[in-house]
């Protein structure tokens, strides 16, 4: 079935605004974004203010400041630390008149193979021949996001419990343009809390305020493994951690502290 949209946002007249698609949407309420997206815009919008294109990001952070709604995104950015090997840029994201989400990434200077005979591989999964067709439970076959993403699950799934997954992009982040390897690593990251709830997401709500991603190197090819795991502490606070990799091995790891709480 073909989707009813051909990208998370589309461009503007303004090159720092963006219109905002149903392929964002959060699978509890349609009218909101996924986290996912909008990190991933805030990421191009670093990439592009980057002053050489040899600084990879190697750290992002996005906090986000509450929900954030459907329709027009304006993204500013602002070099922090400039410098020629580490570089500090932060991002932000309005949505009209009120910020959003606030991004930070430290990057570094890349050599191409200076330290290739030190890299090892490490394995991953196969790619499983299956994609997945449905989502939690109480979530709209027609979600947005979901359907932007196709997903092939190694463990686990839209149950309680840590979970493996393959996934890829089914439209590109901004219309018109190809995106970058950290973007489509970025608009998968903020879904490791969601995979691995430990919890009945029905009765139980998980909400991470902030993203990290630590990220040793771009993914290569359009596949990106996400290995997800969520625990929870005593007192209502919980912990998501993942580890994103490729073809050939891990790239990165992410970091979500959680509110859980009863719905």
């Amino acid at each position: 079935m073909p989707l009813p949209f051909d990208a998370f946002y589309l461009p503007t007249d303004d090159p720092d605004t963006f219109e905002s698609t149903q392929a964002t949407s959060s699978p509890w309420d349609p009218s909101m974004q996924h986290g996912g997206p909008p990190a991933a815009l805030l990421a191009r919008a670093i990439e592009a203010a980057r002053s050489d294109e040899t600084l990879a990001i190697a750290r992002f952070t996005a906090d986000m400041l509450g929900s954030i709604p459907q329709g027009t995104m304006r993204i500013e950015t602002r070099v922090v630390r400039p410098g020629r090997r580490i570089e500090m840029i932060e991002a932000s994201l309005w949505a009209g008149d009120r910020l959003a989400v606030k991004a930070s990434a430290w990057l570094i200077h890349a050599t191409t193979d200076s330290t290739g005979e030190y890299w090892r591989p490490s394995a991953v999964p196969d790619l499983p021949a299956t994609a997945v067709t449905e989502f939690f439970d109480g979530v709209s076959p027609d979600w947005g996001y979901g359907r932007a993403i196709e997903w092939r699950f190694v463990t686990g799934g839209y149950e309680p419990g840590p979970a493996s997954v393959w996934a890829r992009l089914r439209v590109p982040l901004v219309a018109g343009e190809p995106t970058s390897p950290v973007q489509r690593l970025l608009t998968v990251a903020d879904s490791t809390n969601g995979l691995s709830g430990p919890l009945p997401m029905k009765s139980w709500l998980f909400i991470p305020p902030t993203v990290t991603v630590t990220i040793e190197r771009p993914p290569a090819g359009d596949w990106l493994f996400l290995d997800a795991r969520s625990t929870v502490g005593p007192d209502g606070i919980g912990l998501a951690q993942g580890e994103m990799g490729d073809e050939h091995g891990t790239v990165a790891v992410v970091a979500q502290p959680l509110l859980v709480a009863p719905r």
